[in-house]
């Protein structure tokens, strides 16, 4: 009965880290193995991991990954160049920490959304809010704004996350509305941080921007707080062909 009871408390306080381990620390407990103060303490640690992990998966499917990745997991050796101390570096988040920028740019395939994602979700175990998006439906999205009378609103969710990871970046020429927009959420985002993935380097930016000004006043915040990376390689994409041996990683 007293168990039972204990059992409609623990859910009523909602503390289903306790619930879930109270049998096994009741036997603990019940073996000698655990005094007082150790059974209600590990009853607590319990908890505490609980909304630990809780929070890490709230964290993760908030911010829209496309997929599941970690450093340790990604096959470097596939292509040697990839400068792994830099990234391994970047996987402490210290960056984050100081509100720095990345900047991963290189050929197609070789795993820059991969990284881009994994350190995302690096952050997002270390407790920090992340957004991941194409550039490309960023974009589309602050234009429905503009439509809907709804833009600023949609600028301050995506100036929220501590970080924000821009996949695609600077694949073709912006238009200056979206130009504007993309000097709106920098602004916004002052002090916080992004990762950006590209084809091209940094110093190719600007010209994909219809005016000088803008253009350096985006690219002087983003680009010059920024740890640039460049990925070197052959691409990963035809491992993922139907019949081909089966890899680690994709890009």
């Amino acid at each position: 009965m007293r168990t039972h009871q204990l059992e409609t408390t623990l859910r009523s306080l909602a503390l289903s880290g306790m619930l879930d381990t109270l049998e096994a620390r009741l036997a603990q407990a019940a073996a000698g193995e655990l005094g007082h103060v150790e059974f209600l303490q590990m009853l607590c640690e319990d908890e505490l991991a609980r909304r630990e992990a809780a929070g890490i998966t709230r964290r993760v499917r908030a911010a829209r990954f496309e997929q599941t990745c970690a450093i340790e997991d990604f096959d470097f050796a596939f292509n040697p160049k990839i400068p792994v101390a830099r990234i391994r570096d970047l996987a402490t988040l210290r960056f984050v920490e100081a509100g720095e920028s990345v900047v991963l740019h290189g050929p197609v395939g070789v795993g820059k959304s991969t990284i881009a994602q994994a350190l995302g979700q690096q952050a997002c175990r270390r407790g920090y809010s992340v957004a991941f998006t194409k550039t490309s439906r960023l974009l589309a999205d602050l234009a429905g704004g503009h439509a809907d009378r709804t833009w600023e609103t949609r600028l301050r969710r995506w100036a929220r996350p501590s970080i924000l990871v821009l996949d695609d970046f600077a694949m073709r020429a912006f238009t200056p509305t979206q130009s504007d927009d993309l000097y709106e959420l920098v602004t916004e985002r002052a002090g916080k941080s992004l990762i950006a993935t590209a084809n091209r380097a940094a110093t190719d930016w600007y010209s994909l921007f219809p005016n000088a000004v803008v253009a350096e006043s985006i690219l002087d915040r983003v680009v010059n707080s920024a740890h640039h990376v460049f990925m070197d390689g052959k691409s990963y994409r035809p491992n993922a062909r139907p019949g081909a041996p089966e890899r680690t990683s994709s890009a």
